[in-house]
């Protein structure tokens, strides 16, 4: 990756951060009114609720997009098992590809924002769960899907050559993705706004993975540059 599109891509993750963070403090401040469950405060009250009514709830579409839930989770088990492999193989934790080391950092924070928001929740569902108030903001569901599906494709676009298979991974990613995220809005479990924050989260957390990715790319690529100019001024000298 170019040093324009690295630039672009720390810029990208940064902005859209800070769009999450805005947008977090906007659904805590902007037409709050006590419309959630037990008389609790959802902002963005009067398209909350238009939104939420027009969709009205859909148990089963929850259901089924909950149990999927579990297809992004097998992908980091997945990626998981691979670096596994690669740290027994080579026998050293700075041995694992730095990629998939940068991933395991990357789901990490996932799973930092993931447990935040559960311990200080922004709001709650519009509905209980099996009788149970529950954090509703941001989606986790939506921020596991587009947090982890898209690293699916960055991987195999990174280490296949087979465009088949890229292409396949692509459909597959993009399906999933929009369906999931679509089956959650339209499931009438969440608030608009809760989508809307996981959407900018995720996006912003993958741009700033991509960042570190390339990032690194560059660094080993100098040093492995300066090797080979080391080795041949040896080779020339003797």
């Amino acid at each position: 990756m170019k040093d324009t599109a690295k630039t672009r891509q720390l810029f990208l993750g940064v902005v859209l951060i800070a769009a999450f963070a805005l947008w977090t403090a906007l659904v805590q401040l902007v037409d709050v009114q006590p419309i959630g469950q037990n008389g609790t405060n959802i902002g963005f009250a009067t398209i909350n609720t238009w939104f939420h009514g027009l969709t009205g709830v859909h148990t089963g579409l929850y259901t089924v997009t909950d149990w999927l839930g579990l297809v992004p989770i097998a992908i980091c088990l997945g990626f998981a098992a691979f670096g596994a492999v690669q740290l027994v193989a080579r026998r050293g934790m700075l041995r694992v590809d730095p990629d998939i080391l940068l991933l395991g950092v990357y789901y990490i924070a996932v799973i930092f924002f993931y447990l935040i928001f559960e311990m200080v929740p922004i709001n709650y569902r519009p509905i209980p769960i099996e009788g149970v108030m529950e954090a509703s903001y941001p989606s986790s569901t939506t921020l596991l899907v587009l947090s982890v599906m898209p690293t699916l494709k960055f991987q195999v676009d990174r280490r296949s050559s087979n465009m088949l298979l890229r292409k396949a991974t692509a459909m597959f990613v993009i399906t999933f993705s929009v369906f999931m995220v679509v089956g959650r809005l339209i499931s009438g479990v969440h608030w608009a706004t809760d989508i809307v924050g996981s959407v900018l989260l995720a996006f912003g957390l993958f741009a700033l993975y991509r960042f570190a990715v390339a990032y690194i790319d560059a660094k080993l690529s100098i040093t492995k540059s300066e090797g080979r100019r080391w080795s041949s001024m040896r080779s020339c000298r003797s």
